[in-house]
């Protein structure tokens, strides 16, 4: 994620926890409720909202490599905790 998805994601997630209306909007139909925040999202993706809980956390895999290797770029990411919120309370 860039900067500026990065801002637009915790504007989502900070909407969402303010306005229990828009966050069930989002759960149900992302496409559309990211649509109508002003955030595209590209043809031929589905997405999938999912929500963690006191007592779910959800693991999100990346896609493999498209040709078996890792570039230096995701190597980074997978060796530096390339955004994991994960809690062990």
């Amino acid at each position: 994620m860039n900067e500026e998805q990065t801002q637009q994601y915790s504007q989502i997630v900070a909407k969402c926890w303010a306005d229990a209306e828009f966050k069930a909007k989002l759960m149900g139909d992302p496409v559309a409720t990211l649509a109508a925040e002003g955030i595209a999202v590209p043809d031929g993706i589905e997405l999938r909202v999912l929500e963690n809980t006191a007592t779910v956390v959800n693991l999100v895999l990346p896609p493999p490599p498209a040709e078996g290797e890792l570039s230096d770029e995701d190597l980074g990411t997978v060796t530096g905790g390339g955004g994991c919120a994960c809690s062990s309370k």
